[in-house]
């Protein structure tokens, strides 16, 4: 069984530095070899492959643009009348994936529309869901990327957020049936939403292709104070045969550096992947 392979978060980790070239070339001395972005869109893409480059890393997730954060839209994919919108973001997401030769994009589903009610609009929604990711599968294909979803937790993170359970997600994916859609797997979101990890883990796991950490309930380190074993779950990742990285989106408890004591633990006691595994 090869080892986990970990990615820096540099949306959420080492924000003690400003902008996104200083975490990258500090995720890369701090020993990872991979780096995710949320919304890498406010530097060119130019800019980051270079400093990535310059730090020895790869980047591996990137995600569609937000929308409009003022107007507390957090994702487009399933938002009704929002799917011209959806299919500009994609567009650029897609080119700045190009540019950082980064092989993943989080398709954001978004928010129940203010003032909603859930259940009433759940079937409208699915159903422009469905079309959006119709849609991006064929965009993605052209380029050989891969889109995930993501369930983001509604009893705490995002009460209002469309895609909030791997159950719902598989079903999507399941419907739209193609190949290049994938799960993205935030244990944070899963344990809060349903608990029973290890069962959703073997479930779901053959869809997934990427994974989330952070300590639960307050999303700090795996080995911060909470309620997961991690060691447990990195073994079980390791035992169901997962391939793809592990990301570090979490949010330090102190210096990210510092923080870092039980990723050099893993890798002293596990060895680190080697290139191209």
């Amino acid at each position: 069984m090869a080892p986990l392979r970990f990615s820096a978060n540099v949306s959420w980790l080492f924000p003690e530095l400003p902008g996104l070239p200083a975490r990258l070339r500090a995720a890369g001395s701090s020993g990872f070899e991979a780096a995710e972005v949320a919304w890498p869109y406010s530097e060119s893409p130019e800019a980051l492959a270079r400093a990535a480059r310059e730090a020895g890393l790869r980047l591996v997730l990137i995600n569609t643009p937000p929308g409009d954060r003022e107007k507390g839209e957090m994702g487009l994919g399933a938002v009704p009348g929002r799917q011209a919108a959806f299919r500009e973001g994609l567009e650029q997401a897609v080119l700045y994936a190009k540019a950082l030769g980064c092989p993943r994009i989080h398709l954001m589903a978004g928010r129940v529309p203010q003032g909603a009610d859930r259940a009433a609009v759940r079937s409208e929604m699915e159903t422009v869901f469905l079309e959006n990711l119709r849609h991006a599968a064929g965009v993605l294909a052209q380029e050989s990327l891969v889109g995930l979803l993501e369930p983001i937790n509604t009893r705490s993170t995002d009460p209002r957020y469309f895609l909030d359970t791997p159950q719902q997600a598989a079903a999507i994916l399941q419907k739209v049936g193609r190949p290049n859609l994938q799960l993205q797997m935030d244990i944070f979101h899963w344990q809060i939403m349903d608990g029973n990890l290890t069962g959703n883990i073997r479930e779901f796991l053959p869809l997934v292709g990427h994974v989330q950490v952070a300590q639960v309930p307050g999303r700090g380190e795996p080995d911060s104070p909470g309620e997961l074993n991690f060691p447990y779950l990195f073994q079980l990742l390791e035992d169901e045969g997962y391939k793809g990285f592990v990301g570090c989106e979490y949010q330090p408890q102190g210096d990210t550096a510092e923080g870092l004591n039980w990723l050099r633990s893993y890798w002293d006691r596990r060895g680190r992947p080697q290139a191209g595994q």
